[in-house]
């Protein structure tokens, strides 16, 4: 690598044509881009074979290609070439130009040399101008150094395209022009000298420093004969050397001396002079490039605006390659992760350490280029870094908002288990939540940046009200389900069983329950609507909502009633019809008033007619009761008829003092109605009269008097028989009471309903336990001591009376007739007083042919 970083490498080539690729490799192995300013470049420029390549070589250690003295005069250095300066600091490199004069070049010679010397000038700090006098005439020593500016010898065409090419540049920085007098021994040896003082050296007669100020007076005067201002633009200084191939120690303690003025030379005061112009070492490559495209285009060549362009790309390239470091470090990757997947605590500061870090780099290395150009680039590497990580920004916001979302949601749910009010809950968790918001974001947001998480947190806020408001009519529609289920519980059950007992103060009964259940429900319905803080509007709009609906629970229970009147009706009267006042069955026997009990009935059941007509919750009066009754019950009627005649007075739709939306059943209806409740209640009437006459058919035991006769005929002979021995009939008064007592004991009849096998089953094992208990209870008679009267009277013996009224008491119940909607399969169970034994009890229905009970 060392010979490697110090080889030299043709910077432009014979054609004119720039070597990009070269030139940044010999930028990248000598390490040129580290350097910033502290760089400086020297070139060289003079006549063909001047020896400007063994200058170099010996003055800063380089490696050009030299003359070959075997082969003559002849063109070596072709285009120009750069090489690295070895022991010198600051960092140097140098730039060897063709030579000029050549004759290879023929008549592009002079386009090329103006080229070349446009260009050494612009981009070099110090250029040397090697100068040959070996040519020079042999002159006297008061006119040699006029002899230097002969147009061949002393490179006086050289001069004039230096200083036209110096004309043309504008810029205030200076270039130092070193001119370098090459042989001068060779001046003073072409002297004429006297013959003593031949071999006398010039030294001897002339000062090295007052020799050197004549020549550099020389040229100074021939270059401001060509322009007046020459001075303010460049520096110029001379030295002289000895002659390479006749006194090379000489040479090489001249060249030694020489180098050392290249020694810091960028220092101030030093060779290189004013340096307010000079390219980043970074951007020599782009710098030298775009110069000899401006020299090879015959352009004006504007330091200035130069300095600006190189900047400009050079920065922008910096700008460039640190952006994409940014994309690709690890830190910044772990953290774009790490957003993902949730808020990271402390992302401003991580975010900043890792953009300062970049913007720190760019800085160092943008550091020696324009100063405006460099702010501009660096504000334009920030706002694409920022740019960059924005989105990541915005994630991270994103998560912010979700879970203060989330956070309020968990907080309203714990705020209203604790019974708070629900306005009360909304305002503090929107301020917990949105406080924990503003803590994340401004945790999140850069210094630098102009970042505004508004947005999100009109979003978030928006959300939360949305949440809030689906939060609050969920629990207000919950809250009034709920006193919508309290009331239709607390009324519908109470209604209907209200109607199902329909009297005369049933709409009198449901209008105090409807009040106290609905004035109830208010109270406490308007209590928990407080804590919702609604607007006066929405508070009245939602008690009135609740208070109709309550309403409608007892409208709806009545509709549903009305459209079951008929068969309420037709229960209503069988069960006035088919029961006593102590609302135990109805045995027909006869004695009943059939016709008085059916007006009762149809009473009771047009009574609740007339209750399901209309609503009546606005206790209004009406005549609808007495209107039935005098167009159905008073009309007159026949029985068994199944026509009924047409009233004018309910030949209407509607009622009197009754608006048609609290109308139930209409007048015509009710008319519909009455007729088929008669036509269906009718079986019954005529049911309960057949029964009445069976009842008597079967109670009638005295046979025809032909029999009475006939058994006194016949039994004569056996009742005398009796009348002659009273003990035979004793003993068979005796039996018959025995047999009276287990008749009714045993309950045969009853037993013997069931069928004649089970009836002997269930005789046989209730047999002789009753005889046993009714031997038990005549010992226990007969074993009382004997008592005073009134004893007697109070427990009076086992007689002929006591099994009687044992005999009425537990008799079969006589024949009845059923209410039609009732069950025939109902039963119930009877308890002897005396065994102890359950029987039981069925109604006997008989079917008794209409046209008898018509005839009886």
């Amino acid at each position: 690598m060392a010979e490697e970083e110090y080889r030299s490498v043709q910077l432009i080539d014979g054609e004119g044509e720039f070597n990009d690729a070269g030139v940044e490799h010999f930028m990248k192995i000598t390490r040129l881009a580290e350097c910033g300013l502290s760089y400086a470049v020297v070139s060289i420029m003079g006549p063909q074979s001047s020896g400007k390549s063994t200058l170099l070589n010996n003055l800063f250690k380089t490696d050009f290609r030299e003359m070959d003295a075997l082969r003559g005069r002849s063109q070596t250095t072709k285009g120009i070439w750069l090489s690295k300066c070895q022991g010198i600091d600051p960092y140097t490199i140098v730039m060897d130009l063709e030579g000029t004069d050549g004759r290879e070049r023929g008549e592009d010679d002079t386009a090329f040399e103006k080229q070349s010397a446009l260009f050494a000038l612009a981009i070099s700090d110090i250029v040397l101008i090697n100068i040959l006098a070996s040519s020079v005439d042999k002159v006297d020593l008061s006119r040699w150094c006029h002899d230097i500016g002969r147009e061949q010898a002393a490179n006086k065409p050289l001069l004039k395209t230096v200083f036209q090419v110096m004309m043309r540049l504008f810029s205030p920085r200076k270039t130092t022009l070193l001119f370098v007098i090459r042989d001068k021994t060779r001046i003073w040896d072409s002297v004429s000298k006297p013959e003593a003082q031949k071999d006398t050296a010039l030294s001897e007669f002339f000062n090295a420093s007052f020799f050197l100020q004549r020549i550099l007076f020389m040229i100074k005067s021939i270059l401001t004969c060509i322009s007046d201002n020459f001075s303010s633009l460049k520096q110029v200084e001379v030295t002289a050397l000895s002659s390479y191939e006749e006194k090379e120690d000489q040479f090489h303690d001249q060249v030694a001396e020489l180098r050392q003025r290249f020694v810091h030379s960028i220092a101030p005061g030093g060779l290189a002079g004013d340096r307010r112009g000079v390219v980043p070492a970074s951007g020599f490559s782009f710098s030298a490039q775009h110069i000899w495209k401006v020299v090879r285009e015959n352009k004006d060549l504007d330091l200035p605006a130069h300095k600006v362009m190189v900047a400009t790309v050079r920065c922008e390239e910096i700008a460039n390659e640190k952006l994409s470091h940014l994309t690709s470090d690890e830190k910044w990757l772990e953290l774009e992760e790490a957003v993902q997947s949730g808020p990271v605590a402390g992302f401003a500061k991580k975010l900043e350490a890792i953009l300062d870090a970049y913007i720190e780099e760019y800085d160092e290395e943008a550091v020696y280029f324009d100063e405006s150009v460099r702010t501009a680039k660096r504000k334009q590497l920030e706002s694409r870094a920022l740019h960059l990580v924005h989105p990541t920004y915005q994630a991270l916001l994103g998560h912010l908002r979700s879970n203060s979302l989330e956070k309020f949601q968990k907080d309203m749910e714990s705020s209203l288990n604790s019974r708070k009010g629900f306005a009360a809950s909304v305002r503090d968790c929107i301020e917990s939540s949105m406080f924990e918001f503003d803590q994340g974001s401004a945790d999140a947001t850069i210094s630098r940046t102009d970042w505004d998480a508004s947005k999100v947190r009109e979003k978030l806020h928006r959300d939360i009200n949305a949440h809030a408001n689906s939060l609050r009519n969920q629990k207000l529609s919950e809250l009034t389900n709920h006193y919508e289920d309290k009331l239709t519980e607390a009324l519908a059950e109470p209604v209907e069983s209200l109607f199902e007992a329909a009297g005369n103060d049933t709409w009198a009964s449901i209008r105090n329950l409807y009040h106290r259940e609905t004035r109830n429900a208010l109270s406490e319905f308007s209590t928990s609507l407080s804590g919702f803080e609604l607007e006066k509007v929405i508070f009245d709009e939602r008690i009135t909502n609740l208070k109709e609906f309550s309403k409608s629970v007892v409208v709806k229970k009545a509709k549903e009633e009305a459209a079951k009147v008929l068969i309420r009706m037709k229960d209503r009267f069988s069960t006035v019809f088919s029961h006593d006042k102590d609302s135990m069955p109805r045995v027909w026997t006869g004695k009943e008033n059939v016709r008085k009990i059916t007006k009762d009935a149809r009473t009771s059941a047009l009574k609740l007619l007339a209750v399901m007509c209309a609503i009546r919750l606005d206790e209004k009066p009406d005549k609808i009761e007495s209107t039935l009754m005098s167009a159905l019950m008073d009309a007159p009627t026949a029985l068994g008829r199944r026509t009924v005649t047409s009233l004018d007075s309910l030949a209407s739709s509607t009622w009197e003092e009754v608006s048609p939306s609290n109308t139930l059943i209409t007048p015509v209806q009710c008319k519909s109605l009455w007729k088929q409740f008669s036509s269906e209640t009718e079986y019954t009437v005529t049911q309960a009269i057949s029964a009445q006459e069976a009842h008597k058919r079967s109670n009638s035991t005295l046979p025809p008097p032909w029999a009475i006769l006939a058994i006194a005929i016949l039994g004569f002979n056996e009742l005398m028989v009796l009348m002659r021995n009273p003990l035979y009939l004793l003993l068979l008064f005796v039996m018959f009471l025995v047999s009276k007592a287990l008749w009714v004991q045993l309950d045969v009849a009853e037993t013997f309903q069931h069928g004649i096998l089970p009836g002997i089953l269930t005789l046989s094992t209730r047999f002789l336990p009753t005889v046993m208990n009714l031997l038990r209870k005549l010992a226990e008679e007969g074993a009382q001591p004997p008592t005073a009267p009134q004893s007697t009277q109070n427990n009076p013996p086992l007689d002929t009376q006591s099994f009687r009224s044992d005999s009425q008491r537990h008799a079969p119940p006589p024949l009845m007739t059923p209410a039609p909607d009732v069950p025939s399969s109902s039963s119930s169970t009877v308890s002897s007083p005396r065994s102890g034994v359950e029987c039981p009890e069925t109604k006997h229905f008989v079917e008794v042919d209409t046209e008898a009970s018509y005839t009886s």
